[in-house]
């Protein structure tokens, strides 16, 4: 498994500095290498001659031109401009296989970062080498043990973070799993996830909680001038907050994941249609609040580490309006309506108990072989499901 550990830094003047002009080093020739990219591609549809761009052939033209032409760049580590232009073939892939979007082009103050290679740092104790400037101290020492891979140093705010990637087998870090069996979550925007077994969790709500100051430091912001001290006091403080949302959305979410990853073996979850739910312009603040692509994205990844499976129900599955005692299924089930009673069998449920006890049955019915296969029942494939003819707890197939 590839496992990342992001640690906050602490820089002084000078090694603050450096990285603000590291990641300008980056953002430059990342946005270099696109606008290359396009002008190369375009000539290459006309003439069928010329060959067409890669970002093998966009680093090589850069390292020979940058000397003459954009001495300022061998100010700061060689990696920040390579492995931008990297990251924009990978981005490239992704987008010529439909994974993404067109890349385009960064800009400065929003996602600030550059990444260094595993061979032009070092990590000791609390403390991270960085090329061309020494050590700096680390808020705390890595935690993973294994074959360091990559770091990435980053701004948020004005904090800055090395996020280290290592390559590891090693998982004394997860606490000893429960294995309750399985558990159907029902995700809403009054409670974040209502369990199988009566649970529910709401939530932090970051923004909602924090919306008044928010609004605050945004109307201060737009009354400063452009330019001045104190439009950029405003910003740095308006940035602070943001990020303190943030943080607050992430810690519920990772306490709510890793828990669920830790109790049982199998998650089952609705496959919502999270773009679709924020056109709604009275739902779509609290929607975004909740973290909805987040949380599964964890609960993946934390699954996966552990040897679970997660089972997601079909987008369309009546899992509200379906009876879980008999089965019945209702015609229409407003969203005002938070409890009702089954006019087949005469049960009494509450809607987001019931919606998640459906889940559950669909995960009971969907249940793979003691061997890990696949077996019968209406569910979508993931990539998360035990290895075959494997009945034990395995991490040698898993990779993040």
């Amino acid at each position: 498994m590839i496992l990342a550990h992001k640690i906050a830094l602490d820089p002084n003047n000078a090694q603050a500095t450096y990285f603000a002009r590291a990641c300008g080093v980056a953002r430059f020739a990342y946005n270099w290498a696109l606008a290359e990219w396009k002008r190369q591609f375009d000539a290459a549809k006309l003439d069928a001659a010329l060959p067409k761009p890669s970002q093998m052939s966009l680093r090589r033209q850069l390292n020979a031109i940058k000397r003459e032409q954009f001495p300022w760049m061998l100010e700061v580590t060689k990696c920040a401009p390579q492995m931008a232009i990297i990251q924009l073939g990978e981005a490239f892939q992704n987008f010529f296989k439909k994974r993404a979007r067109y890349p385009s082009f960064r800009k400065r103050g929003v996602h600030d970062r550059f990444t260094l290679t595993n061979d032009q740092f070092s990590v000791e104790g609390s403390r991270i080498r960085i090329p061309s400037l020494g050590w700096v101290r680390m808020r705390e020492p890595l935690r993973l043990d294994g074959k360091i891979t990559a770091a990435t140093v980053s701004r948020v705010a004005d904090q800055w973070f090395v996020s280290i990637a290592v390559d590891t087998q090693d998982t004394s870090h997860l606490r000893q799993a429960e294995n309750q069996g399985a558990v159907g979550v029902d995700l809403g925007v009054k409670a974040l996830a209502t369990l199988s077994t009566g649970e529910v969790v709401h939530g932090p709500k970051a923004l909602s909680m924090l919306l008044a100051r928010l609004r605050r430091a945004s109307r201060s912001l737009s009354r400063k001038v452009k330019g001045s001290a104190n439009r950029r006091k405003a910003r740095q403080c308006l940035a602070r907050l943001h990020a303190r949302i943030a943080n607050v959305r992430s810690d519920g979410l990772h306490k709510l994941t890793t828990d669920l990853t830790r109790r049982f073996h199998t998650v089952a979850l609705e496959d919502l249609n999270v773009h679709g739910m924020v056109q709604n312009r009275h739902l779509a603040r609290a929607v975004s609040d909740m973290g909805f692509a987040e949380l599964r994205r964890q609960v993946e990844y934390k699954a996966a580490m552990r040897g679970g499976e997660i089972i997601f129900a079909d987008r369309f599955y009546p899992s509200s309006k379906t009876c879980s005692a008999c089965g019945h299924v209702l015609d229409v089930l407003p969203l005002s309506v938070r409890a009702w009673d089954c006019p087949a069998c005469g049960a009494h449920h509450d809607r987001d108990v019931n919606a998640a006890v459906n889940l559950k049955n669909l995960a009971a019915s969907s249940a793979v072989s003691a061997c890990g296969e696949d077996g019968s029942g209406a569910r979508r494939k993931v990539r998360v499901k035990p290895a075959s003819a494997k009945q034990e707890v395995s991490f040698d197939h898993v990779c993040a």
